[in-house]
């Protein structure tokens, strides 16, 4: 019996493929607890468009990411702080308050998007990466100078 899986089963398929499996399995386990759909020419068809709407949604989350990279690498976040003698700040600068300065500026950004590998100890200009989409990093520039 074709079915499509509405799930991913263990040991049997992942959601949306289409399948050929025994028909006493499928009547009596997988479709009792809506794990699969019968594959009619509908549903067949169903599942196609749900999969061209999926890769245009990420086509379209793709761009935005490639844009909103563009903008963050011209982009300085000024960042104010104490410090002390010979450039050292009292304190650190994490992702957390590049993110809420990035927030002021009107870009919303999740600071876990903000790959540092240790925070910034010093005054100056240093730069970070950022993460945006599987394929999409940009770069930048933060500013740190002294209150």
């Amino acid at each position: 019996m074709k079915v499509i899986f509405l799930k991913d089963v263990k040991g049997q398929g992942k959601k949306g493929e289409v399948k050929d499996l025994s028909e006493g399995y499928v009547r009596n386990f997988l479709l009792p607890k809506g794990l699969v759909a019968a594959a009619s020419e509908g549903n067949v068809k169903q599942l196609e468009h749900q999969k061209q709407s999926e890769a245009k949604r990420k086509d379209k989350e793709k761009a935005d990411a490639q844009e909103l990279a563009a903008k963050l690498g011209e982009m300085i976040v000024v960042i104010k702080s104490k410090a002390g003698e010979g450039g050292r700040l009292f304190g650190s600068i994490t992702s957390k308050q590049i993110a809420e300065e990035l927030e002021k500026k009107g870009i919303h950004l999740d600071k876990r998007k903000i790959e540092m590998n240790d925070a910034i100890r010093s005054l100056g200009t240093t730069t970070v990466k950022v993460k945006l989409y599987p394929e999409v990093t940009a770069e930048l520039r933060v500013q740190v100078s002294e209150e």
